[in-house]
């Protein structure tokens, strides 16, 4: 699997192994990708931050595109994970009763790995915020591209911990994920 499978299944509208969580992890890797590029060409410029600093937050970047490429490949395993569940047997009250435990335990896995990637996305939204008013004028659209991008990768990313919270139902895994989503969506505003 790689990052360019799960975009191809992300285009393609017949196929339903991926959606939100990898789109917006891809859209997070987008972002940091571009934001990356601003910071490499406000180098030299004296905008406002010294070269070290722009280039410290273009390496951090850099890891950030591949760790959000990761975690679009990711979230596609996870979301597997939940179809592998559901597929289990459920004829006698065991066999019920494993599948109840796979579901959940699939599930926390699905919830956790937008949420992981919203962080990440939220870091790069911060950088966009670092960047503002002190970088390359002439990349001024890329950054706010970049900042819009990482926004709803950070929104969505909550939102899919949101939409697997149905299937979770310890207590107090579901308001620990609840929790931690609402201030992932805190970080996007």
């Amino acid at each position: 699997m790689s990052l360019y499978s799960v975009l191809d299944k992300i285009l393609d509208s017949r196929d339903a192994t991926v959606g939100g969580g990898a789109a917006s992890a891809v859209a997070g890797a987008m972002a940091a990708g571009l934001v990356g590029m601003v910071a490499r060409l406000s180098l030299g410029k004296e905008y406002g931050l010294p070269d070290e600093r722009y280039l410290a937050l273009a390496e951090e970047l850099d890891e950030l595109v591949k760790e959000l490429a990761q975690g679009a490949q990711d979230d596609e395993k996870a979301f597997l994970g939940i179809k592998a569940a559901f597929a289990l047997p459920k004829g006698t009250e065991e066999e019920k009763t494993q599948r109840r435990a796979a579901v959940e335990t699939a599930a926390v896995g699905a919830a956790t790995v937008p949420l992981e990637n919203g962080h990440r996305a939220a870091r790069v939204l911060e950088i966009c915020g670092e960047l503002d008013g002190r970088s390359n004028p002439a990349a001024g659209s890329d950054i706010a591209a970049g900042a819009m991008l990482a926004r709803m990768a950070v929104t969505d990313c909550a939102l899919n911990v949101d939409a697997n919270l149905p299937l979770i139902k310890t207590p107090e895994i579901r308001r620990d994920l609840e929790g931690r989503a609402r201030d992932l969506k805190d970080r996007a505003k």
